[in-house]
């Protein structure tokens, strides 16, 4: 055995076994696979911002400016009373935190699935049980069946995803306040999609401590600074927050967060515009023969159609890269999940795929 090998023995075996998160090369593509805002800033924010990172003390580590971009999230959010806020590199990091704020032996981390990845991918790493709760097979969440999981496993934490990834939909509040109600542990309201959806899980957060909302920058339009945030009762997050990295968010990146939230009607007329998109490539694709659209809330639409591997790779050689999620879980079946663009992006998205199904 070589030193490499030898190394690499030093390394879990379950990491060993597992694949990196995949990321698609779109060079060259319209580009309609991760749920980024598509629209950049004018040419003159875009200069103006330039301008304020160009003045960042870029030789000092975080501090002062992280703090004050904490306290314009948590304004912009309406935090209620008695909670706090913490940051992380995206809401990814965050999950990571969670994961090891509950990290002992025997603890369980529940999600309904499928749903956002990362829930599971954090736990598990953690050395934490996951239980996933399959959904109905029209993505609706099996209450039955959660309430079943929750009396069984008694987790630690719950995730709900609120709008939910990759299916779009927003499940029902009666639902997901009877869950709350029977949770032993922490539920965390993952609210990435919150700018595209008819409603929020704020009201929760106030009435129920043990719940958790995060949110992230990223769908708000600054998917490239890598900013998500937690907010919670102050004594929960304040025990997280001792989890953080000291420095995980740059001082360009707070800077660029608190210029954004300056110019937030900016980014609140962009989500306008893209929920106006949604509702109009949702109508487009139930009038295409052989596909199957779902309900959204995100800035996403799930399609099921006869064959999403072969769909896939013909959208993607007439310029188009969307996501086939057909292989996450059973539920999804030949299922793509295609980003909201601009409307240039979705013409060529829509014609793409009628070509793709012909």
């Amino acid at each position: 055995m070589d030193e490499l090998d030898t190394a690499l023995n030093c390394l879990r075996e379950d990491l060993r076994a597992t694949k990196a998160y995949p990321v698609q090369s779109a060079a060259g593509l319209v580009k309609l696979d991760v749920m980024e805002n598509p629209y950049r800033l004018s040419e003159a924010l875009q200069a103006e911002l330039g301008r304020r990172l160009g003045a960042v003390a870029i030789n000092r580590y975080p501090a002062e400016r992280t703090r004050d971009l904490a306290a314009a999230l948590a304004a912009h959010a309406g935090m209620p009373a008695g909670c706090a806020i913490t940051l992380g590199n995206g809401s990814d990091e965050l999950i990571g935190l969670l994961s090891m704020a509950v990290s002992r032996p025997g603890a369980v981390v529940l999600a309904p699935l499928p749903s956002f990845v990362m829930y599971e991918i954090s736990a598990r790493y953690q050395g934490l049980k996951f239980v996933g709760v399959p959904l109905h097979a029209d993505f609706e969440l099996d209450e039955a069946a959660m309430l079943a999981a929750i009396a069984e496993h008694r987790p630690a934490l719950i995730y709900l995803a609120y709008p939910n990834n990759p299916t779009g939909n927003q499940w029902d509040e009666g639902a997901i306040r009877r869950i709350i109600a029977a949770a032993p542990g922490l539920v965390v309201l993952d609210e990435a999609y919150q700018p595209f959806a008819q409603r929020d899980g704020m009201a929760l957060l106030r009435e129920c401590p043990k719940v958790l909302v995060m949110r992230t920058m990223s769908k708000f339009g600054l998917a490239g600074v890598r900013i998500g945030y937690l907010i919670g009762a102050a004594a929960l997050v304040n025990e997280i927050e001792k989890l953080r990295p000291p420095f995980n968010v740059s001082v360009l990146n707070a800077e660029a967060g608190l210029f954004a939230l300056e110019h937030a009607e900016v980014y609140a007329e962009q989500a306008r515009a893209l929920r106006a998109e949604r509702e109009r490539v949702l109508a487009a694709l139930q009038a295409l023969p052989g596909v199957q659209p779902f309900p959204s809330q995100g800035n996403m639409v799930l399609a099921r159609v006869a064959d999403a591997a072969k769909t896939f790779e013909a959208m993607k050689a007439r310029g188009v890269l969307i996501k086939n999620v057909s292989a996450m879980h059973p539920l999804l079946a030949n299922c793509l999940r295609i980003t909201i663009g601009t409307p240039d992006e979705n013409a060529a998205m829509l014609a793409a795929l009628k070509e793709s199904l012909s």
